[in-house]
């Protein structure tokens, strides 16, 4: 079966990144992916990716909006087909 990965970034209003980061850690999805990943980067940005043995187009939970006085411009949402390792 196809492999999904759903990227989830945004980027923390000024001096919140750690309650943005607190923030997406505590969101459930309605079922668990298969495996889920959270970073940070400079700049205050936390990035989450999802993966799900499911098609590309396959409707799958995402992570909500965050409320927008935490973040500093809507979240930026990506989904990727995995092609194999190398």
């Amino acid at each position: 079966m196809t492999v999904v990965t759903l990227m989830w970034e945004a980027r923390a209003a000024e001096g919140r990144g750690a309650e943005l980061l607190e923030w997406a850690r505590a969101q459930p999805l309605p079922t668990e992916p298969v495996r889920r990943e959270t970073f940070t980067a400079p700049g205050d940005r936390v990035l989450v990716l999802t993966w799900w043995q499911a098609p590309c187009d396959a409707a799958l939970p995402e992570l909500p909006e965050p409320a927008a006085d935490l973040v500093t411009r809507p979240v930026h949402r990506w989904r990727f087909e995995s092609h194999g390792t190398a």
